[in-house]
């Protein structure tokens, strides 16, 4: 185990050197004028020229590239991510509890959309071709084809103006928590209900399911103990692929529901021309993708001893 773990780390070494090179190149590719639209309208053209300077000097944009992406590699390397352009204060501290909120969101959205998604593929599987299977699929298609904002808002209008139960917007308590979590969670839950059923039917048909029931387990025994375990091997995988888009979903969702967190800075960022908390942003999701997908093949790896850990 000792020694995949390892070499899956080592298969990981050109994926990080990708991402330091992606998020470095949003620096450099940023136009000349790009750090003189911080000041534009508050100094003199004089004082708002000479002032570019110096967060060019500050920030190596004087340099060549291979200097600036040197000094960036030196930094990260330090766990330094710089200090915002605009507000002066350290990313790292901006982003902190923000990517708390963002992991709190993401974390949520998982579990509602797991036990929603996995139960009704279930349900669905085993009751294949009643009205409760073609009522949920047909369910399952709408949330796959309905935007996740457009989602949102419909639960806003819902939970929030009409049956006041909970809070439009903001943070705080885990009512705050509630209706963006559903909103991603639902989402979710739309795809691994339809995997979820197919890999189930796919099981329910095999030889030893057949073998078991001829056997006279209970039915229950067959399909938890026997199907389940099989059926979700392909599920987890799809789970750990669905991290990057709970993610890139909680962007937008967070930005529909106010939620303070790594998505919402993200938008402001790019408003304020703030290359560095864009840039910490980037690296900080693409680092937690990236480890999740690591923990979810080693996972993947205990719970089926088919696949060899030497692969």
């Amino acid at each position: 185990m000792t020694a995949y773990i390892l070499r899956r780390l080592l298969y990981l070494l050109p994926v990080c050197l990708g991402i330091l090179l992606v998020t470095f190149l949003i620096k450099a590719a940023i136009p000349a004028d790009a750090v003189s639209m911080l000041y534009s309208g508050q100094l003199s053209e004089e004082d708002s020229e000479e002032a570019a300077a110096i967060i060019r000097a500050e920030f190596h944009l004087d340099q060549p590239p291979l200097v600036q992406f040197y000094y960036y590699v030196a930094d990260i390397l330090r766990g330094d991510l710089g200090v915002s352009v605009r507000t002066r204060e350290p990313v790292l501290d901006l982003i902190g509890y923000r990517y708390v909120n963002t992991i709190k969101l993401a974390a949520a959205s998982l579990v509602i959309g797991v036990v929603l998604g996995v139960a009704t593929g279930i349900v669905s599987a085993y009751y294949k071709d009643t009205i409760f299977d073609v009522t949920a699929m047909t369910i399952s298609l709408f949330g796959l084809s309905m935007p996740a904002f457009f989602l949102g808002i419909l639960l806003i209008l819902l939970f929030s103006v009409q049956l006041r139960w909970l809070p439009v917007i903001g943070e705080g308590d885990w009512k705050h928590l509630l209706l963006p979590a559903l909103n991603l969670g639902l989402i979710l839950s739309a795809s691994l209900a339809r995997i979820t059923r197919s890999s189930m039917l796919e099981v329910l048909q095999q030889d030893y399911i057949r073998t078991a029931r001829a056997k006279g387990l209970k039915e229950r025994l067959v399909v938890f103990k026997h199907a389940l375990k099989n059926a979700l091997l392909p599920v987890i995988t799809i789970i750990g692929l669905q991290i990057g888009g709970l993610l890139g979903g909680a962007f937008i969702i967070e930005n529909v529901f106010a939620w303070h967190g790594i998505g919402e800075l993200a938008v402001k960022a790019i408003l304020w021309h703030d290359f560095t908390i864009t840039q910490g942003i980037i690296l900080i999701s693409a680092a937690t993708y990236v480890l999740v997908n690591l923990l979810v093949d080693i996972f993947y790896q205990v719970i089926d001893p088919r696949v060899k850990l030497s692969g």
